[in-house]
């Protein structure tokens, strides 16, 4: 994905993970002793009745899409034009292909050093309180720079998870509506328990007196226009030089920042021998970032097929999503384009190992899941910021191709059900 699109941080995550931990607890302990001492508490028994709210939600533009009905449930309650979002700047994409909330309502922060991104931050803190938003929340999961932040959006009120007594990461008491994270219901809900927090008094949470899991599923479909599809339709005539058939997109993750949820690159190699050789007429495209382009050809090289090429780095994210609507299968571990392909008609298979599909797969019926269910997996989660002792990804190495090849086939057969007329 080219042209100013790019996938992950420009600064490492770890990095930015040392500086939550280290600099934000420390931020987040002085903003809490503040909040203490500053007038302007709110009275225990109080409902909210915000007439704005803002969501921050700044990195992973996956857990976004996963967060849409939250934006919808906040929509109905406060109006689109009511509705806004903090993202860093490189994220904001998924949110223009929604289009849940206006583009003059999505706030940005740089990531390219840390100048810029405090700079940027303090930037989109002034805009933020000029609007006088009532009330925001906080998606993240522990983090203490987006828990400070969302203090100092100068919301009334401000909800978010809090560690109680749990082994969540400290981050302060900088939330009037403080709730307890579930590591036994879906991310998609969770969001959805977050807006639901604030029609409550503060003095209820961490208790719900009703289900709030009680809201059907409604992810926004992604519309390409004419130009758009016209344009993603030649790319694909002149990699296949012309013909037409089924296509079956690999994302191989060749640079993925969390690299314990690749799928090795010799599984990947055997999957498209075997889809070549066992189902005339189909395609096989490996996709990925510009990062990943150059190994992307190097796996293309290996396969030496006529009908297996690389679209690696040939797209912007958003063409990307055209490409997804004109394909039939995309094969990928847990990552942004298994949500992003969740806006779209293609039927998605996805790998999971160090993090769990019971919370993070799409919830979409296009989406088949596989997993290998180890006894050490899933490893990475809320709790620990991400971070695991594993070396040895064996969670994913023991997906076997044959598993693969057959939802693909599945695939196939549903996505051939749906009557969509193939590009020329």
């Amino acid at each position: 994905m080219r042209d100013g699109n790019p996938v992950g941080l420009p600064l490492r995550v770890d990095v930015l993970q040392k500086a939550d931990r280290w600099v934000f607890s420390l931020v987040c302990f002085l903003f809490s002793v503040l909040r203490k001492v500053l007038p302007g508490r709110i009275p225990p028994g109080e409902s909210p009745r915000p007439r704005s709210i803002i969501f921050v939600k700044l990195a992973e533009q996956g857990s976004t899409v996963l967060a849409s009905q939250a934006i919808c449930n906040a929509v109905d309650w406060v109006g689109r034009e009511n509705v806004y979002f903090l993202v860093f700047e490189e994220n904001r994409f998924i949110l223009d292909v929604m289009g849940l909330v206006p583009p003059e309502n999505v706030f940005t922060v740089p990531t390219t050093s840390m100048p810029a991104m405090a700079i940027g931050t303090l930037a989109a803190l002034r805009q933020i309180r000029r609007k006088k938003i009532d009330a925001a929340i906080d998606l993240e999961f522990f983090a203490r720079f987006s828990a400070a932040i969302t203090w100092l959006t100068g919301a009334r009120w401000r909800a978010g998870l809090h560690n109680f007594f749990a082994e969540g990461p400290y981050r302060g008491d900088l939330f009037t509506h403080r709730i307890s994270y579930n590591a036994h219901i879906h991310t998609s809900r969770l969001f959805d328990v977050m807006v639901e927090a604030l029609r409550l008094p503060a003095s209820q949470l961490p208790t719900f007196k009703e289900d709030v899991c009680r809201f059907p599923e409604a992810q926004p479909l992604f519309a390409p226009t004419e130009g758009e599809r016209a344009k993603v339709q030649a790319l694909l005539r002149e990699r296949t030089g012309g013909l037409s058939g089924r296509l079956v997109l690999l994302n191989a993750n060749a640079s993925d920042l969390l690299p314990l949820r690749r799928w090795p690159t010799e599984s990947y190699e055997k999957l498209a021998h075997r889809l070549l050789d066992e189902i005339p007429g189909v395609f096989v495209a490996f996709t990925g970032a510009p990062a990943e382009a150059e190994a992307a050809e190097k796996v293309v090289a290996t396969i030496a097929h006529p009908r297996c090429f690389s679209l690696a780095g040939a797209t912007t994210l958003r063409e990307l999503l055209v490409l997804f609507s004109l394909s039939d299968v995309l094969v990928t571990n847990d990552s942004g384009p298994a949500h992003f392909a969740s806006l779209t008609s293609v039927r998605v298979v996805t790998l999971f190992g160090p993090e769990t599909p019971v919370l993070f797969a799409a919830r979409t019926s296009r989406n088949k899941v596989i997993t290998s269910h180890l006894p050490c997996s899933p490893c990475v989660n809320a709790f620990n910021n991400r971070q695991t002792a594993c070396r040895d990804n064996q969670c994913m190495k023991t997906i076997q191709v044959g598993q693969v090849f057959e939802a693909i086939s599945e695939g196939l057969s549903d996505r051939a059900k749906d009557e969509v007329v193939r590009p020329p």
